[in-house]
């Protein structure tokens, strides 16, 4: 039972190809540089060499026609025909309120994800383009939406709502939406598994520490609150995200600097996180090997990251109440025991304690590198979005 999993960016296109009878993958690849020059298509079969497919993708259409192409091929390809795939499932960005699960596709939801696409203007468009595409190539393959911000619709109203105007949240949905839930949904089964406990008599606290970045409090297996909120630029310091900041900045920089809305707008998304900070880099590689070599700023970054996931790690704590386990995931949450290192560091008062010596060994794998088995446990759980998607989209196809 075949599962394709599509995460279309806005000239990118990810895929997995998933056999759900033993959840392994039989096929990866990522089509880049859609509707660019230079577009290829980096296509891995489980058991073959890589092959590199360079040929122009005027569109995402053009790009899964490729994708398709190339799962079948009988040098290269994982399965013999199109008929082999069981069904789609697509990553989704933004739900908004419509969508509290994942949902099979059809005519309604896709006027509702139109719907969306003010709420989430550079994520929805491709995502939207991914399954138009599909459903044109594959009429007769069931196709499933998996939302971003479905995990987090049951943070209940005192944690989404923003202390703004009600009629504001009327008239347009403003409101704390969260992202990242795919991945917070996932490792935290996962945690869950690896205690050997019921998810649902347990409280966990969720690190997704990309160049994107969310924590996330998880109350018997359900989201109650997050610090992305209505849209992915509120929270932690990130890559190139500001996170969390005095509104009355905005304005202030607008006049003193002469930027329009969009350019201040590129500022905050673009141009501000560690990158602002640092001025060298958004990559945590480059920031810890030049605070280890003295760059001063590059060290501040660092410092300003790991503050901030310190103290959604202390108000999670105090939301909860009693904390089962600390996950840490995502690119640096799963790879950089140096920064895993920092915002555990001085968390003793709430009985986080990390080992440095276990922490130190681990990148890329499952572990956990708490102190000692009277402490919160601390684990690592490298995410599994695409089988976070398959699962949902065989279980909805099934039914």
């Amino acid at each position: 039972m075949n599962v394709l999993v599509i995460n279309c960016g806005s000239s990118s296109l990810k895929y997995q190809l998933i056999d759900m009878t033993n959840e392994e993958v039989r096929a990866k690849g990522l089509a880049e540089r859609i509707g660019i020059e230079g577009s290829r298509i980096k296509h891995t079969t489980i058991g073959k060499e890589q092959v590199i497919i360079e040929e122009p993708m005027k569109d995402h259409k053009k790009a899964l026609e490729l994708v398709l192409k190339a799962l079948v091929d009988e040098n290269y390809g994982a399965i013999k025909s199109m008929d082999d795939i069981y069904a789609v499932g697509h990553r989704v960005v933004h739900g908004g309120e419509e969508f509290a699960s994942s949902t099979i596709i059809d005519d309604k939801v896709m006027e509702a994800l139109n719907a969306c696409i003010e709420l989430a203007p550079l994520h929805n468009p491709p995502n939207i383009m991914g399954i138009e595409a599909c459903k044109e190539l594959m009429p007769n393959t069931p196709m499933v939406a998996v939302f971003d911000t479905a995990f987090h619709q049951t943070i209940p109203p005192e944690n989404y709502m923003y202390p703004l105007p009600y009629e504001y949240y009327d008239k347009y949905k403003i409101r704390k939406y969260g992202f990242h839930g795919t991945s917070h949904k996932y490792v935290s089964l996962r945690a869950a598994e690896i205690l050997g406990k019921p998810i649902e008599e347990i409280n966990i606290i969720t690190c997704h520490l990309g160049n994107g970045a969310s924590v996330c409090a998880i109350q018997g297996g359900k989201s109650i609150d997050t610090s992305m909120g209505f849209t992915p630029l509120e929270g932690l310091a990130m890559g190139t995200r500001c996170g969390d900041i005095d509104p009355a900045i905005i304005p202030f920089l607008m006049e003193k600097e002469g930027l329009s809305f969009d350019e201040i707008n590129n500022v905050l998304n673009k141009k501000s996180g560690v990158l602002g900070i640092s001025g060298l880099s958004s990559d945590f590689r480059d920031l810890e090997e030049a605070a280890e070599n003295g760059n001063e700023r590059a060290l501040l970054a660092l410092k300003v990251f790991c503050n901030r996931v310190k103290e959604y790690i202390g108000a999670y704590s105090a939301l909860l109440c009693n904390v089962d386990a600390v996950v840490f995931t995502a690119g640096i949450g799963e790879n950089s025991p140096t920064v895993r290192y920092h915002i555990c560091e001085g968390l003793d008062c709430i009985n986080i304690k990390l080992d440095p010596e276990l922490n130190s060994k681990v990148r890329g794998e499952e572990a956990i590198v708490s102190k000692d088995l009277t402490s919160v446990p601390v684990l690592v759980v490298p995410t599994n979005e695409e089988l976070m998607i398959a699962r949902d989209t065989v279980e909805l196809v099934k039914k």
